[in-house]
């Protein structure tokens, strides 16, 4: 099960990246979400490309709390446990 935890306000979301895939997509991977995006691991593309990913499947704004060079991040969802909670489950 993904691990969620609130912090300031916002939910805490580890995710690996792994850029340069041939189709996006967002799977459970034990602890974290693993996001494939197409676009390549530089300057920033992979990690804007996750963002609007993570954006776009919760609904909600996402920013990277950290792991900007690293695939393994962490993602900080404006929302609350219970709503990014819900939809992990819809998939």
């Amino acid at each position: 099960m993904v691990t969620l935890t609130r912090r300031d306000g916002e939910v805490l979301l580890s995710v690996k990246v792994v850029p340069g895939s041939a189709h996006v997509r967002v799977v459970p991977m034990g602890e974290r979400l693993k996001v494939c995006v197409v676009a390549p691991a530089e300057k920033g593309k992979a990690n804007r490309a996750m963002l609007k990913v993570i954006e776009e499947r919760f609904g909600v704004q996402a920013r990277l709390h950290s792991g900007a060079s690293s695939p393994f991040k962490t993602v900080a969802l404006a929302s609350t446990i219970e709503a990014v909670q819900a939809r992990l489950e819809e998939s």
